[in-house]
């Protein structure tokens, strides 16, 4: 049971993202990025929803643009814990978003899933502004918000979920997908521990909902046409089995879906090391071969 904070804050990957950067460094010498931070997005239900902006200062043109997904077990973390992440995105070129959603089990799915959707739209609403290609958006999640990312990969406006936020006119769906041990068939096999989780998300148990878990799976929806996808996925997680990358990687092979599977063999819900650094570069070079 102890286990439960990896999912809540996966510190050690949010690093590979961050690129080292703690708070309260080098930032003032850093002109070359605009940090604007609580801009609203949109409304789930009563409540305001907000990110972190981070802008390139560079005027060379529309940029493609990240949105970054805390984890927290779709019941915790916070945008903040993305905040230098976004950061190190905008010093190489990108618009980059840290994303404040709706909470369970106090707003059960598919609250959540209409946050981030929500997030994306708005991007693309305020594109000319932001000076961002609204064709060329990635998203990149950890744990819960590697789920809300491949979500965004494989969903198209007729698969429902987009919620009422705002911005209805534009499109939900990203270009490109990195994701860190995420669950992506929640109807497969999972820890008690995780279980868990899940029926505080969903709002009950697999037995008594699995219409819901269905619906809230990146793996119902993948198709042909869907995002490019980077999942990284450790095989001593004891959170996530590690058969879940295997599932989603099928299904994205079956749908003709270009990507890679990446299992560190050993790691459990999050790494550090020279996995870090590596991983992290990959994570960019990625969206570097799918956005830029």
């Amino acid at each position: 049971m102890r286990r439960l904070p990896a999912w809540q804050t996966a510190v050690a990957v949010v690093a590979v993202v961050a690129g080292g950067i703690r708070p309260g460094t080098a930032r003032a010498q850093e002109p070359q990025v605009e940090l604007r931070e609580n801009v609203e997005y949109g409304t789930g239900g009563d409540q305001k929803l907000t990110l972190h902006l981070a802008l390139p200062k560079s005027n060379g043109g529309a940029r493609a643009g990240l949105v970054f997904i805390h984890g927290g077990g779709w019941a915790g973390g916070k945008k903040d814990d993305l905040k230098d992440a976004v950061h190190e995105a905008a010093k190489k070129g990108y618009v980059a978003v840290t994303v404040g959603y709706r909470l369970a089990p106090q707003n059960l799915f598919p609250a959540q899933v209409e946050d981030a959707k929500c997030s994306v739209r708005w991007l693309r609403a305020h594109a000319d502004e932001l000076q961002l290609d609204p064709k060329r958006i990635g998203a990149i999640g950890f744990s819960a918000g590697a789920h809300l990312s491949m979500l965004l990969g494989v969903m198209d406006k007729n698969d429902g979920l987009e919620g009422n936020g705002g911005w209805q006119d534009q499109s939900s769906k990203v270009q490109a997908v990195v994701a860190y041990f995420g669950p992506a068939d929640l109807m497969g096999e999972y820890p008690p521990v995780s279980q868990e989780i899940v029926r505080k998300f969903i709002g009950g148990t697999k037995a008594e909902k699995a219409a819901e878990y269905r619906r809230a799976s990146p793996i119902t929806y993948v198709s042909s046409g869907d995002a490019p996808m980077l999942l990284f996925q450790g095989t001593n997680d004891v959170l996530v089995p590690y058969d879940q990358a295997y599932l989603m990687a099928r299904a994205l092979t079956e749908a003709k879906v270009p990507g890679r599977v990446e299992l560190l063999l050993g790691a459990n819900h999050g790494w550090g090391g020279q996995d870090l650094d590596r991983t992290r570069n990959e994570t960019y070079a990625f969206y570097g071969k799918w956005l830029k």
